[in-house]
């Protein structure tokens, strides 16, 4: 089973990361000024994961593939690595799919 990891960055900001079960991480958040904001992102990355409308594929002007994941609201809650290939961003997005919703939560230092 995946796991998000969180952690608090030089910046001052809280930050998660899912990670699959190999310990690869597959989805990456922006920053948050609180861990009370940080622990809200990572439930919205719960309920949004399981459907594919939420996940936009995208393809960087380097020629690699990443994707992002969407709130309801159209607000951006997750960031995958890059890609060298789409089947390769499509395997990555259904690992968040599988992996998001049941995760816990482990904060690291």
């Amino acid at each position: 089973m995946g796991k998000f990891s969180t952690k608090k960055g030089k910046d001052g900001q809280h930050y998660f990361n899912l990670l699959a079960t190999n310990g690869q991480v597959i989805l990456s958040s922006e920053g948050y000024t609180t861990t009370s904001a940080m622990h809200n992102g990572i439930e919205s990355v719960k309920k949004n994961a399981p459907e594919d409308k939420h996940f936009d594929r995208e393809n960087s002007k380097n020629g690699k593939f990443y994707f992002t994941l969407k709130a309801t609201n159209g607000q951006v809650i997750g960031k995958s690595q890059m890609y060298e290939s789409e089947s390769s961003r499509d395997n990555g997005i259904e690992s968040v799919k599988k992996n998001a919703p049941d995760a816990p939560t482990v904060e690291e230092d």
